[in-house]
């Protein structure tokens, strides 16, 4: 699966435990997002595009409104990277 540079880039940080918080406006739809690294690092390659086309491939998820994170399938799909081996 194709997957764009900024998409590999937000999965990696996902995959090794980062997250993306979210923000709700009052009709429910997500207006705002910020994906943290692992160490609390705000990574601005996540945008609400980026975030849009890796929810609609399910690769990412939020459990009862928690932040979002990596899916199995996610994980799987990103390339390795150095500090993932």
């Amino acid at each position: 699966m194709n997957i764009s540079k900024h998409e590999q880039r937000v999965l990696h940080e996902l995959a090794l435990g980062g997250s993306i918080h979210h923000e709700r406006l009052e009709n429910g739809k997500i207006s705002a997002v910020t994906c943290y690294t692992r160490h609390g690092h705000v990574l601005t390659d996540c945008t609400l595009g980026v975030f849009q086309r890796l929810l609609k491939r399910r690769f990412i998820r939020s459990k009862n409104g928690a932040p979002y994170r990596a899916t199995a399938l996610g994980i799987k799909s990103v390339r390795a990277q150095m500090n993932q081996r």
